[in-house]
């Protein structure tokens, strides 16, 4: 175990907007920040986003996987060599390919040892497996690093956190509670899809990687009836925690195929925003702020419709002092010292698991010891 006291961890993140890799540094003993560090990203080339995207949906043992794994390692390694010397423990994400809970599980691509070995580093990862195997939705995984970061700023009250990657999930907290686990503390849920029908949009439309500024959006208009009805999906009334697979609404994607392109956007962006809204309404109190990560808070067309949807301020999380591009590779640095400290990662707010539970491994590369840690 991880001995009790603050460290440098290096946290990593690949999310579902497939964009590219985070990197940052984060000085925490798993229950408090103590600092924040430097920080690193590095694109995906077209050809390595070719490979991953060839292979979404995918299990351990099919087509395209080994390939995918061999660019996530790879990139991962790059970005992360960068840092020799820096952390003495690390948490890999990898990238998920397929996440099934109930089903067949989750599949996050992208071995740990191999990265441990190549880097002289320990190295925590599979985060997600041990929560499904526990009967819970094993995502999401950053609330418990949310309720450090409401601690970090100094909430005093109910607050919620939104992430709009490529799927957008809601945590809300209550910062007065002594610990993430303890019941009544985090409640948190995938909200629906956010960026990533929108990627996808742009990309097959007009070869862009994204609606850069929400520039398309702002020129079109929500076809209403198609969001009213992407808003009768079952999955909207189901009681949290609850998460979904990047490409859990493919019918979304083909209800905008008829509209022009500025109106397609439009209408991806405005259904967005209404799940996260349709989501609050599961909330367990009222909140005094949403803070907003991830790439979607660049994005103004997007936080204009959610502010419309709230009567408290509706901010990016750099209102409170934190990094929204780095903060999920942060939390993986936060869930890596608790998984070393053998501190819980989820809990049945945050995923619907039995108990609080925590995941990951661990992978040691030969010859190297963190004090504390066996």
């Amino acid at each position: 175990m991880l001995k009790r006291a603050p460290v440098w961890v290096l946290g990593t993140m690949s999310g579902t907007s497939l964009d590219g890799v985070d990197a940052a540094l984060l000085r925490t003993d798993g229950e408090r920040i103590f600092e924040f560090g430097r920080h690193a990203y590095r694109r995906y080339g077209d050809e390595e986003r070719r490979v991953i995207r060839a292979a979404l949906g995918r299990w351990p043992g099919e087509a395209g996987v080994a390939e995918a794994a061999e660019v996530v390692e790879t990139a991962h390694a790059e970005l992360m060599a960068g840092f020799a010397g820096e952390a003495e423990l690390a948490g890999f994400h990898g990238q998920t390919l397929a996440h099934d809970p109930g089903g067949r599980g989750t599949h996050q691509v992208g071995d740990g040892r191999i990265l441990a070995a190549a880097l002289g580093l320990p190295i925590v990862w599979d985060f997600r497996s041990a929560d499904v195997r526990m009967g819970g939705q094993g995502a999401p995984l950053a609330p418990f690093f949310h309720f450090a970061c409401a601690k970090w700023i100094g909430a005093d009250a109910p607050l919620a956190f939104l992430n709009l990657g490529g799927v957008g999930n809601l945590t809300w907290l209550d910062p007065r509670q002594p610990a993430p686990e303890v019941p009544g503390a985090c409640l948190a849920f995938d909200t629906g899809p956010a960026n990533a029908p929108i990627n996808d949009l742009m990309r097959a439309r007009r070869g862009l990687d994204l609606d850069e500024g929400g520039a398309w959006a702002a020129e079109g208009a929500p076809h209403q009836a198609l969001i009213d009805e992407f808003l009768d999906d079952r999955y909207f009334f189901r009681i949290p925690p609850k998460s979904l697979d990047r490409d859990a609404f493919p019918g979304l994607a083909s209800a905008v195929a008829g509209l022009p392109d500025a109106d397609a956007a439009a209408t991806l962006t405005a259904a967005a925003a209404a799940a996260v809204a349709r989501g609050a309404e599961h909330f367990p109190a009222p909140v005094s702020r949403l803070l907003v990560t991830g790439g979607g808070r660049h994005n103004p067309v997007m936080m204009e419709m959610l502010s419309s949807y709230f009567d408290i301020p509706v901010e990016p999380v750099e209102a409170a002092g934190l990094n929204g591009d780095m903060l999920e590779a942060q939390a993986f640095a936060f869930l890596a010292a608790r998984v070393a400290r053998g501190l819980p990662t989820s809990c049945p707010g945050t995923t619907g698991v039995g108990a609080a539970v925590g995941g990951g491994q661990i992978g040691h590369p030969a010859g190297y010891s963190v004090p504390g840690l066996r």
